[in-house]
Order: structure tokens, then C-alpha cells, then sequence
């Protein structure tokens, strides 16, 4: 989660509190702590942590957690919730930590920020004792399904902000990425957020705003889409289902 302003801050804290209320999030959340089989006590690293909440329940586990995001008003946020929690300023690629420190690594809708996901790949390997896990989770930008009533809009729209991501289709590399960094028993699967709640309609609007601000298309464009959107929201008609990523595997 890269860095933004106070004003930016709290909407994203408003979405992802959404997101995370939805239908199988929490489920979702929970097996990516799975995957990470760590033992009482043992110290977990949750990168790109936000407002705290997967190191708030990673905690509730016995584990010792440690969220880090290189954005200060999100860890000032995670401090404010979660005040007996462990909570760093750091980025993917620089991490807060020592060599061999932690027996897992989360990183939870992070990698489609960061510019060089090896550099941060390395930078799991150096935190992770040998024999710890990481766990990666994230969705496809290009990929994401929404019903309307232009089709063909919608995919220049999905397309147009995909591209303003730095790594939109970094999950389809997930595999290949752990691989070539060296981790073992690599594994991915993929699951499928559908989000039908009117609550999400910002999202969506975000889509076609930032798909203008890009030139793909015009402001008629956005806003006859923006309001097509809207009408489904009203109506609880909304439709969007977002591909999701999973790949876990450790540190040899």
C-alpha cells in the first residue's frame, strides 16, 4: 500500500472496512493465516498491514504479529485500534526487521503496488528464519468482472485502470515470482470476491473516474456509466466479482 495523503487516507480506510465486511472475507482472511502455519509465539510479519485488522486477528492466534506500511497515517490508524499491537512504518522492498526474524510473511493486496516484486521477494527471504512461510494474496486489476449495460466501455474502463496500477497482473506471476526467489512447496489457487453490495458503488465509480483521467474515455462516457452503476446500486442490482490469488510457500 503505497504512501497518500490524509485526504486520500480516509476513503481507502472507508473501502477496505467495507471490503473486509464482506461475505467470505473474513473466511478468505483466516486461510491466509493458514497457510502460514505458525506456531503460539512465533513472530509474523503482515506487510502492507493498512488499519491493522489481519494483525489484530493474527494476534487473537497466539502469534506475535507485526504490521508494517509505508504509509504514516494508516499506521497512526492501526495504533489507534489496535493499541496493544506491533505496528512499523516500512515499505515491501525495506523492511523494519531483522535477518531471520519472523517465522511468516502476509502480504495482503500489496504486490500490484510494488514496481519490482523480486526486490521485495528478496526482502522476504531476509526476514524469514529458514523454514518460514509466506503467504501472498492479491487480485487481478485486468481482470475484473462487473455488470452493465455497455459491455465494451466497461472492459476499456477496466483496462484503462489496470494500467494506472504498477503491477496490475502481478498475481498471474505469483507462482513463477516465489520460484525464482527460491521458496519450496509453492502452491496457488484462486478464489472469487463477488461484491453486490451498494456499499462498493465508490469503487466502481473510482473505475471510471480514473479510466478518464487517462484519456481512455470521455466525461459523457464516465458520467452515463457512473450512472448506470448507480441505478444498479439503487435498485440492488450491483454485480462485480473480483479474480483473487493465493500462493503460499517457504523459505528453504
Amino acid at each position: 500500500m503505497t504512501g497518500m495523503s490524509t485526504n486520500t487516507t480516509a476513503p481507502l480506510i472507508q473501502l477496505l472496512d467495507a471490503a473486509d465486511a464482506q461475505p467470505g472475507a473474513a473466511d478468505l482472511r483466516t486461510h491466509t493465516y493458514d497457510l502460514l502455519q505458525p506456531a503460539a509465539g512465533q513472530t509474523v510479519a503482515d506487510v502492507g498491514c493498512g488499519a491493522g485488522r489481519a494483525v489484530a486477528e493474527l494476534a487473537r492466534r497466539g502469534t506475535r504479529p507485526v504490521g508494517v506500511d509505508p504509509d504514516p497515517q494508516m499506521i497512526t490508524i492501526a495504533r489507534r485500534r489496535w493499541p496493544e499491537c506491533d505496528f512499523r512504518l516500512g515499505a515491501a522492498e525495506e523492511l523494519p526487521l531483522g535477518d531471520g526474524s519472523v517465522a511468516g510473511y502476509r502480504a495482503d493486496k500489496v504486490f500490484h503496488e510494488v514496481a519490482e516484486p523480486e526486490h521485495a521477494l528478496a526482502e522476504a527471504r531476509r526476514v524469514l528464519a529458514p523454514g518460514g512461510r509466506i503467504t501472498l494474496l492479491g487480485q487481478d486489476w485486468d481482470g475484473f468482472l462487473i455488470d452493465s449495460a455497455d459491455p465494451r466501455l466497461t472492459r476499456i474502463i477496466v483496462h484503462a485502470r489496470a494500467d494506472t496500477v504498477p503491477n496490475p497482473r502481478v498475481t498471474r506471476r505469483y507462482r513463477a515470482l516465489l520460484l525464482d526467489a527460491g521458496f519450496t512447496d509453492v502452491t496457488i489457487e484462486a478464489r472469487a470476491a463477488v461484491l453486490t453490495d451498494p456499499v462498493m458503488l465508490p469503487m466502481l465509480t473510482g473505475l471510471a473516474h480514473a479510466a478518464r483521467a487517462t484519456g481512455a474515455i470521455t466525461g459523457e462516457q464516465a458520467d452515463a456509466w457512473i450512472a448506470d452503476q448507480t441505478r444498479r446500486a439503487q435498485d440492488d442490482r450491483l454485480f462485480l466479482a473480483l479474480p483473487l490469488f493465493i500462493a503460499a510457500g517457504t523459505r528453504d
